[in-house]
């Protein structure tokens, strides 16, 4: 398994360094910044030995910037939500360790801004989201302190290699498919209801993500389903 630690619009740059530090301890190098702030002098001082892993980080302008060089997306939240709120029904970090145990893709952890995190919209472009069982006086973490769990959580002193066959399915590749499963929905018109639409088209992005998909079997969905939209379109010119 790849990690990549992506922190969307870091606030402040005693945050960043010790993210930096914290990745370093857990063997952890590929540090991504969506719209962070110029990274000064205060970032590398708390960084202390992981100056290497700040200079490498990579500036992107965009989420989906991010998303598009990772393979699987998990984005992190401290509020779980309700039934009707998928992007707020996170895994635990050690279940997350579980479903990531053999898997050979990129993945990235996406962690939000220190004052209001990832929003929901954000979520919902996740595959999977996970979240730290915390007291409920305080749930919200230290960003630094909640990627220290995390990736303590996803260390593997000994990792094995895992043979690959077949490439996983890349964010871009998933993202075909939810376009393909909205546009069914829009030939049925079902549900009648945009919300309810909406809502379906994310608990199809969740199943992807937890399917852990590779490139060959996206492609081997998206061609029925694409056949069924336009054969869909079709009968109804008819």
């Amino acid at each position: 398994m790849k990690l990549a630690v992506i922190l969307v619009e870091p606030e402040y740059q005693m945050n960043i360094g010790f993210v930096a530090r914290v990745m370093k301890n857990f063997g952890v190098r590929d540090l991504i910044l969506v719209n962070p702030p110029e990274i000064k002098g205060e970032a590398y001082k708390f960084a202390m030995h992981a100056r290497d892993v700040l200079e490498n980080a990579k500036i992107m302008e965009s989420l989906n910037d991010a998303l598009a060089v990772v393979d699987l997306a998990v984005g992190t939240t401290s509020i779980v939500g309700k039934k009707y709120i998928p992007e707020r029904a996170p895994l635990k970090p050690r279940d997350l360790k579980e479903k990531l145990r053999e898997y050979p893709g990129r993945v990235g952890l996406f962690f939000g801004r220190e004052s209001r995190g990832l929003d929901n919209r954000e979520l919902e472009l996740m595959d999977l989201t996970v979240t730290i069982p915390t007291s409920g006086a305080y749930p919200t973490m230290n960003l630094s302190h909640a990627v220290a769990v995390i990736l303590y959580e996803l260390y593997d002193e000994s990792p094995c290699e895992v043979k690959r066959s077949l490439e996983p399915a890349t964010w871009q590749e998933k993202e075909v498919l939810v376009r393909i499963w909205g546009e069914l929905l829009e030939v049925l018109d079902y549900p009648k209801d945009p919300v309810r639409k909406e809502y379906f088209k994310i608990i199809f992005r969740r199943f992807l993500g937890r399917a852990f998909l590779y490139g060959r079997e996206a492609h081997s969905i998206a061609g029925p389903l694409r056949k069924a939209v336009e054969e869909l379109k079709r009968c109804r010119k008819c």
